[in-house]
């Protein structure tokens, strides 16, 4: 299908020649490698692709005792294989619950050096939804279930157009802040002040919400997908917990849990 696209997006942002760069590249090596077996796998010709085990500078490291990430190489397959069949299932619920809706994800690799484990969706100029998985991420998962789930999380933050009603609510707080700097008789810069610090409260207002509802959505995509969303969303018992934070951007661990499994229950 026309989604299904393994894309590597290079950007590199400024070194430092410091000790401190060196050892945080020997530590990179892992990705070094992980970067070489995608673009192997992406090609077909992962046979000649052997991993150095070396672990790297991610930010869920496995627990004592706890199975441990994919080796580079499996990381590739696995993701290569997770994409072959996680991207027609999200374009298809893309469909069926949107209209004039893109609904080609583009999905690619953000090899950036020294980015955390991570996951987002984003547009590109055209409005084709992007969903970028950082190699930290890939490495650390522990099966493709994880990978499944982040991918069928990370769609449905497009299905269910988050960006969009961010915005709006970014601008409604911008709108109304300013009005009661205004009120209260702000100059112009304590207006532009409140402006801005509108548009940060608004853009937070419902992002807990936002971040459940893909949860919920996501579930499906990875059970219709024919993967474990329950598996999947293990990750979270190794994520620090943001707890219920006013102004928070993520629900409690505990909340994300529970709505994966009410979710599962139901299909």
């Amino acid at each position: 299908m026309q989604g299904q696209h393994c894309a590597v997006c290079s950007n590199p942002r400024r070194r430092v020649k410091t000790v401190a760069d060196l050892f945080v590249a020997l530590l990179r090596m892992r990705y070094v490698m992980l970067r070489y077996c995608l673009a192997l796998a992406a090609a077909a010709f992962m046979a000649a692709c052997e991993p150095t085990p070396m672990s790297g500078p991610v930010s869920t490291q496995p627990e004592q005792g706890q199975p441990a990430s994919f080796s580079a190489n499996e990381s590739a397959r696995s993701f290569i294989r997770v994409l072959q069949t996680v991207e027609p299932v999200a374009e298809r619920e893309c469909r069926v619950r949107t209209s004039q809706v893109n609904c080609d994800f583009n999905i690619v690799v953000d090899d950036r050096p020294g980015q955390p484990a991570n996951a987002y969706q984003t547009e590109d100029k055209a409005g084709r939804p992007v969903i970028a998985f950082t190699l930290a991420l890939i490495a650390d998962a522990r099966n493709e279930d994880e990978l499944a789930f982040v991918m069928g999380h990370e769609a449905a933050h497009h299905i269910e157009g988050h960006i969009a009603r961010q915005q709006q609510n970014a601008v409604a707080g911008a709108v109304i802040f300013a009005g009661l700097a205004t009120l209260s008789g702000g100059d112009a810069t304590a207006v532009e002040s409140a402006q801005r610090l509108g548009a940060q409260v608004g853009a937070r207002t419902y992002s807990k919400d936002f971040e459940l509802e893909a949860d919920a959505l996501g579930t499906i995509i990875t059970a219709r997908a024919g993967y474990n969303p329950l598996r999947g969303a293990e990750f979270f018992t190794r994520i620090p917990d943001p707890g219920d934070r006013f102004l928070g951007t993520h629900p409690p661990n505990a909340s994300r849990l529970d709505t994966v499994r009410r979710t599962a229950a139901g299909l």
